[in-house]
């Protein structure tokens, strides 16, 4: 009988389990459920889960059976007033966003009916060139980062 580590107390070779080994690279963002933003333009994908269309006025130019749609939320969309001074100038996002923000806590229940998507994969769909500058935006970082 030797006197190797790898064996047990029987003298017979332990069988350590494999590492186990990723098949696909995780990548950023590719988790199951949360919240994308997409341009209504961008063509729909499988993994788009609920596609939610968010902006107040029909995008230009978009047939109504093209844009696959499950529901659209123009009620928390900015205001006309706030949308029209706002015009996705850089400068204003930081007031933009905070008034934003005051519009849809204003909403109360009918932003509760999209929190309660929790989990499950949502794309909130915009017609704005920005995306980084948009109310999706703002809307996605409220419905991911607040629970009230």
């Amino acid at each position: 009988m030797s006197n190797d580590a790898s064996k047990g107390a029987a003298g017979k070779a332990e069988k350590k389990p494999a590492p186990r080994q990723r098949t696909k690279p995780a990548r950023k963002g590719a988790k199951k459920g949360g919240i994308k933003i997409k341009r209504v333009y961008d063509p729909p994908e499988s993994n788009d889960g609920l596609r939610i269309l968010i902006d107040r006025l029909w995008p230009r130019g978009m047939p109504k059976s093209k844009l696959q749609l499950d529901a659209w939320v123009k009620h928390l969309s900015p205001s006309n007033e706030l949308r029209k001074w706002y015009r996705h100038d850089p400068e204003k996002f930081t007031e933009f966003r905070k008034r934003y923000r005051a519009e849809l806590k204003a909403q109360g229940e009918r932003l509760a009916e999209l929190r309660r998507l929790k989990g499950a994969t949502v794309t909130l769909l915009t017609a704005t060139k920005e995306l980084d500058l948009s109310h999706a935006t703002v809307l996605r970082e409220l419905l991911a980062h607040r629970s009230e």
